[in-house]
């Protein structure tokens, strides 16, 4: 008998709760294999008689009673200090003790992130879980980060997220030989900080098993030049947020339009199809999973609707199929000779770099 995989859920975290947690393991479950089962932490009355009306889901599920909450608004530091029993602490701490596959949560992103680093620990030599999200391109998507967990990254960090960012999009979206790319301010060799060009002399030697292809710049992320795109935390969030505000613009002006006279709106009452296409492409990607940890941790947007959380769901479960973490550890492996520093530098090399020092 195939061994069940089992996803467990903070269903108090976020700005709903139960009230989007329970109809989104309603809505994904249809798509998922029989042998998918959940693990349901908070208020157990609240989410039993969300499940009251589906007991072939209720079947599928186990609610595991809580009877605290990780406020959205607590600090880290806090949500260590009071976190055993909530909720969101009992949801990772499954993972740890092999009860689950994967645990998801719509809660304080500073406290997820916190509680899955103490529970699970860092993979490897590793320091603090990166952030990684997707950014729609023609192409598909860009898998893009760090987008602001580690704000200072020197270029071993930077390749150990290449290494991530390269597992993570194959498992997630299907690209057998994922490409990938470190933002810089050039594509040209001789620009950037110090720590961009040496971790691009570490992903250009070919040590490490990924499709790497240079430099990319800043309208490239959007563009889909390559798949994985690499950053430093603080240079990724910023980014992202300058994504998100410009898409709110875009989006904002677009309605403004469209319901400005008589003719306009009847224009798009006839567009709604495409415009419902457009506002899901401008969408933010349904969930962040924290790579760099012993286990799959996933955090979904705080004011996700039932939809969102049913994709994370989804994204949870083809993580947890996936051969993701284990290659990041075969390549984690190969990390330390990577590292290794050539054995003679040429003269002109050394001396570009002077140059573009100064």
């Amino acid at each position: 008998m195939t061994q069940p995989l089992v996803i467990s859920i903070d269903a108090m975290g976020g700005d709903h709760g139960p009230s989007v947690v329970v109809p989104a393991v309603i809505r994904a479950i249809s798509d998922l294999p029989q042998d998918v089962r959940f693990l349901l932490h908070g208020d157990e009355t609240a989410i039993r008689q969300g499940l009251t009306r589906h007991p072939d889901i209720a079947r599928r599920s186990q609610i595991v009673p809580a009877e605290r909450v990780i406020a959205m608004d607590e600090k880290p530091a806090q949500a260590l200090r009071r976190g055993k029993g909530t909720s969101m602490w009992n949801a990772v701490e499954a993972v740890r003790e092999g009860q689950a596959a994967a645990a998801l949560s719509a809660g304080n992103t500073g406290a997820l992130m916190a509680i899955s680093k103490l529970i699970l620990r860092m993979s490897g030599e590793l320091e603090r879980p990166a952030l990684v999200t997707s950014i729609p391109t023609p192409n598909g998507v860009t898998t893009f980060l760090d987008v602001g967990a580690n704000i200072d990254c020197d270029a071993e960090r930077l390749v150990e997220f290449a290494i991530m960012g390269e597992a993570y999009h194959r498992a997630a979206h299907g690209a057998p030989k994922p490409t990938v790319g470190l933002l810089n301010v050039g594509a040209e060799e001789m620009k950037g900080h110090e720590e961009v060009r040496e971790a691009h002399r570490i992903l250009r030697e070919g040590k490490i098993d990924v499709d790497y292809r240079g430099f990319v710049e800043g309208d490239d992320i959007t563009r889909g030049a390559v798949d994985v795109i690499v950053t430093d935390g603080f240079t990724g969030n910023v980014a992202l947020k300058a994504m998100e505000g410009a898409a709110r613009f875009i989006t904002s002006e677009l309605r403004s339009a469209l319901t400005s006279g008589f003719l306009p709106t009847v224009g798009a009452v006839l567009a709604r199809p495409a415009l419902q296409r457009f506002r899901e492409r401008m969408s933010p990607t349904p969930a962040a999973p924290l790579l760099g940890l012993n286990g799959i941790v996933l955090k979904a947007h705080g004011g996700a609707s039932a939809r969102d959380f049913a994709m994370a769901i989804q994204l949870a479960v083809d993580l947890a199929r996936s051969d993701f973490s284990a290659e990041i550890e075969r390549n984690m492996r190969r990390l330390p000779d990577a590292l290794a520093e050539p054995a003679q530098a040429p003269a002109d090399a050394a001396a570009t770099a002077q140059g573009a020092s100064e």
